[in-house]
């Protein structure tokens, strides 16, 4: 017992030391790996058992997979040798537009324990973009007093390349009269402006032109080509001037399109057509001009396409104001997107266990993430499961959660949970997602099979036919599969000398009994014994009833006279003294049967007599009594059958024969009597055979000799029967006689 106190008390403490190891790893500075972009599918990446000094053989052992917030699988991991590839060819542009450095976070999934190691992967731009002009051809009107060193904007190139990569110069082609100067906006885009170095003469020259060129920082550089048509018109020397030199202004992403977002203002001191001032916008990129629209007249700057926080939290525009002379000024607005609640919470799943095993502790269901890419409160998230379920949440690094059984789980009360995981912002209105997931719990065989009852009692009649079916027994296993598959035995009997393998046999599938042979209710009148039911499960359960059999009995045996015998041997002679009163008890039969109940229930009943009327049975007990006082004419020898029969269905019967001997005196011999009997019956055979002879000689002289005797019987009876009266029998009383 305190080995076994030891063994889990080491067992915790290895599991605490995973858990910290886990818990380290997962805190730890983010693993770095840097790709150039365009690079194809299936290049190397780096190693990750080396940078992040984990052995290649427990990222197999562990099941390690990267996994991305944006469920798109960028990288795949190669846990045989710990290599990480590209899963498809990155575009710099595509993934991050203008944000640099472009870096993309992964996270390294391993199991048993579970732990997450975050990874960052930078995407190096290469030059594969070259500059190109919004518009081919710019047109410049100059007055033609404009002071040498005179600025004029120029429309920039767009490069999608940053870095190096991005527009580095700009160069125009050989004149005398302009050269290029660089410019940085407030989006650090640099930008061109055409500088006067020579003043201009519109009546020697109106109109000149010269090709723009953008060069990037490339190796080799690309470039991009625009044409710039100056035309020089006559004395402005009044510019536009704004009222203000910045403009700053917050909308809500939600605003609704074609809302006005601003009114910029500028004047001119010139009157006519120089006076006349046209606001546009200058350097603008293409979010912008598709984003924002500006009233060349008014200054009305409104909104054309939807906000998105989460894509553009600022816009900085520089607006045009230009005159009617081709003077201009210029102001800076700054357009703030201000967050709404406008994105729901997302649920990534990592992976999940389903089904989980019944009775298992603590095991880890799901594997998931939450994030909202809103900001602020819109962006805080709260994660939940409903409390009535044996299920908890825990938090692990960078939203990641684990969903784990809080208790071993019953099948038999539950074998499936439906479970809802609530993601919830804390934005006004609050937005939330639910993930619904279904978690089976798998079987293990944890209960026995179970009898209907814990005892049967079956009834059988005897002499029944072999295999007959006597009745059944039943147990059922709440568990599944297998496990509840229940088969039946016969157990080895409590009485050895009970021979139960010839008495019943099982069906193991059913709970059959046969009784397999013929049974005798009066050498068997019942037995019992065990059955047990045994599921199927590893290992098995098993459970045991009793059955107790009753054999029921039928008419199947005949009575049975135990006096007098009936052996064959001479019968034994009953003495009557003939002075004997009606109702003198000469004997009594006595006689059994083997069956039971009524079946066993004897009556009896005289059914030949040498002279009848002389002697009576009781049908109830078997006593043989005289029926009347004797006289001296009754013959000295009597011979009585008494028949002997049950109460079942059919009856069964059987005679006792009796002999009475009549006699004056107890003290007179009768052995003679007895042994002369058999002469006498000699000498009636031998008058029987004379009175055939006769017949055969004369049949007349026989006639009358045969009358003559019915004569004498006739008044023999007579002068007996002279008053005496017989009264009939009352049920199961005997006879009387009076």
């Amino acid at each position: 017992m305190e080995n076994g106190r030891a063994l889990t008390q080491q067992i915790r403490q290895v599991l605490l030391l995973f858990v910290l190891l886990g818990m380290s790893q997962a805190d730890s500075e983010p693993g770095s790996f840097s790709v150039a972009e365009e690079m194809q599918s299936g290049s190397f990446v780096g190693n990750l058992a080396k940078d992040l000094g984990l052995k290649v053989r427990e990222l197999s052992l562990r099941g390690a997979q990267v996994v991305s917030n944006d469920k798109k699988q960028r990288l795949q991991l190669d846990i045989n040798t710990g290599d990480l590839l590209l899963n498809e060819t990155l575009d710099r542009e595509e993934l991050c537009g203008s944000i640099q450095p472009c870096v993309l976070h992964f996270q390294v999934l391993m199991k048993n324990p579970t732990q997450f190691l975050q990874i960052e992967l930078q995407v190096r731009d290469i030059n594969d973009h070259s500059p190109i002009f919004l518009e081919k051809q710019m047109l410049l009107e100059i007055p033609e007093n404009s002071p040498v060193g005179a600025v004029f904007l120029l429309e920039s190139a767009k490069d999608l390349d940053v870095g190096i990569n991005a527009v580095k110069t700009y160069t125009i082609s050989p004149n005398s009269h302009f050269h290029i100067k660089m410019r940085v906006n407030p989006d650090n885009r640099k930008y061109p402006e055409l500088v006067l170095d020579r003043a201009l003469d519109y009546e020697e020259r109106p109109e000149l032109s010269f090709i723009l060129t953008a060069l990037d920082g490339g190796s080799p550089p690309r470039s991009g080509t625009a044409l710039v048509k100056v035309v020089v018109v006559d004395i402005n020397d009044n510019s536009p001037e704004f009222e203000q030199a910045f403009y700053e202004v917050k909308i809500p992403e939600n605003s609704i399109l074609g809302s006005l977002v601003l009114t910029v203002s500028a004047w001119d001191l010139d009157s006519g057509t120089n006076g006349e001032i046209c606001y546009t916008l200058s350097h603008a990129s293409e979010d912008i001009r598709k984003t924002f629209e500006i009233n060349q007249k008014s200054g009305d700057i409104t909104l054309t396409a939807p906000l998105d926080f989460e894509t553009i939290e600022s816009y900085s525009i520089i607006i045009q104001a230009t005159d009617g002379g081709g003077l201009f000024g210029k102001s800076t607005v700054r357009i703030q997107v201000m967050d709404v609640n406008d994105n729901a919470p997302e649920i990534t799943v990592s992976s999940i266990t389903s089904p989980i095993p019944e009775n298992t502790p603590e095991t880890v269901v799901m594997v998931f993430s939450i994030q909202d890419i809103d900001s602020g409160d819109n962006g805080r998230i709260v994660c939940s499961i409903p409390e009535d379920l044996p299920f908890v949440l825990k938090s692990s690094v960078e939203n990641y959660y684990t969903l784990e059984t809080e208790r071993p789980l019953d099948r038999e009360s539950t074998a499936e949970y439906n479970i809802t995981i609530t993601v919830t912002d804390l934005g006004i209105p609050r937005l939330k997602t639910e993930y619904n997931t279904t978690v089976l719990v798998s079987d293990i065989n944890d209960n026995a099979p179970t009898f209907t009852q814990t005892s049967y009692t079956m009834f059988v009649r005897e002499n029944n036919s072999p295999a007959l079916h006597i009745g059944s027994v039943s147990a059922t296993d709440r568990d599944s599969g297998t496990n509840a598959q229940v088969t039946y035995a016969l157990l080895p009997p409590q009485d050895p000398h009970l021979p139960l393998a010839s008495l019943v046999s099982i069906n193991t599938d059913n709970g059959h009994l046969f009784a397999l042979r013929s049974l005798d209710y009066e050498a068997l009148q019942e037995f019992e014994f065990h059955v047990g039911a045994a599921d199927r499960g590893s290992p098995a359960l098993s459970s045991e009833a009793l059955v107790r059999v009753l054999v029921l009995d039928t008419n199947d045996n005949s009575p049975f006279v135990l006096y007098p015998l009936q052996n064959g041997s001479a019968p034994c002679t009953e003495l009557v003294h003939r002075a004997a009163e009606p109702g003198y008890l000469v004997t009594k039969v006595v006689a059994v049967d083997g069956d039971s109940g009524q079946n066993a229930w004897l009556s009896y009943q005289l059914l030949k007599a040498t002279e009848p009327g002389l002697f009576g049975v009781w049908a109830h007990n078997g006593e043989v009594r005289t029926a009347r006082l004797l006289s001296e004419r009754d013959a000295a020898k009597h011979r009585l059958v008494v028949l002997v029969k049950d109460n079942g269905e059919p009856p069964r019967s059987v005679t006792a024969t009796l002999q009475v001997l009549l006699v004056d005196g107890f003290s007179q011999p009768y052995l003679p009597l007895a042994e002369a009997a058999p002469a006498q019956a000699q000498t009636e055979s031998l008058t029987v055979y004379l009175v055939v002879a006769l017949a055969s000689v004369s049949s007349l002289f026989l006639l009358s000799v045969l009358l003559l005797v019915a004569v004498r019987l006739c008044r023999r009876s007579r002068a007996a029967l002279v008053g005496r009266c017989l009264v009939p029998r009352a049920p199961f009383q005997g006879i009387w006689w009076t």
